[in-house]
């Protein structure tokens, strides 16, 4: 069977960051191949990862919308579509990726979502894992695109900003009934220690972090030297607690057992 991972936060936590780092340790222990999904239409998944994207859902559709296609004699409308964003994947070595991209205009970005929901159902069988970063905010869960999932990555950064979008994610959550077997909240970049103050706030909250990762030089350095996350050595801090924490989830996550 297939384990979803999704990832969710404020924008500016470093959730695509987390993601690669969860892809990375599902590739080097070698646990299935994985479908990474890019619900971002800030797409920068593929440069954490060292793929290139040609291709994105929201480009394809765009194209569809503005009646810019020819559809071939003897394909129907719909099985182009799915021709095209089945092309729309990038491939590599145990990982494939399919990038939303950005829409044009106020109602483009529904529509992707619904068809990358679809593209999951389809696909991910033949994988793995199917591990999916999320648009910042909550956009994605009142469309639903996130839903039957096995593990929910909440992240936040070490800020009470952060926290409370985790908070309002986690009632929306309950609010819409999703299918979601575990959340885990992540409390991303600690300077250390956790101030008192976010641990006041947690208290408050209701908010019990599953992990701490602590603010790590190396992404930092990978990020302005354009080196895939992906690369980033065993011994990064960063690395090591998102190894730990996978390493307890996927241990007690039902499908593995």
């Amino acid at each position: 069977m297939t384990i979803n991972i999704a990832v969710a936060g404020k924008g500016g936590t470093g959730k695509t960051s987390i993601t690669s780092l969860v892809i990375r340790y599902i590739l080097k222990n070698n646990l299935g191949t994985v479908l990474a999904v890019d619900a971002d239409p800030n797409s920068n998944l593929a440069e954490n990862l060292g793929l290139e994207v040609r291709q994105t859902v929201g480009r394809i559709l765009n194209e569809f919308q503005g009646e810019k296609l020819k559809i071939p004699a003897g394909m129907t409308k719909e099985g182009y579509l799915e021709y095209q964003l089945s092309a729309a994947i990038t491939e590599s070595k145990n990982i494939d990726l399919i990038t939303m991209g950005r829409g044009e205009g106020p109602e483009c970005y529904c529509y992707p979502n619904v068809v990358i929901r679809k593209l999951i159902d389809d696909w991910s069988k033949n994988y793995g894992f199917v591990v999916m970063d999320n648009e910042a905010g909550m956009e994605h869960l009142s469309r639903r695109t996130t839903q039957n999932i096995s593990e929910l990555l909440l992240v936040s950064d070490h800020s009470i900003k952060g926290l409370r979008a985790i908070a309002r994610i986690r009632d929306l959550i309950k609010e819409l009934k999703l299918v979601i077997e575990r959340e885990s909240i992540i409390i991303n970049r600690v300077p250390g220690e956790v101030d008192p103050l976010l641990e006041q706030e947690m208290k408050r909250l209701g908010i019990t972090p599953a992990a701490l990762i602590p603010a790590d030089e190396e992404i930092s350095q990978y990020d302005l030297e354009q080196k895939p996350l992906f690369q980033l050595p065993d011994s990064s801090k960063a690395v090591t607690a998102v190894d730990e924490l996978m390493h307890r989830l996927l241990s007690k996550t039902s499908v593995l057992k």
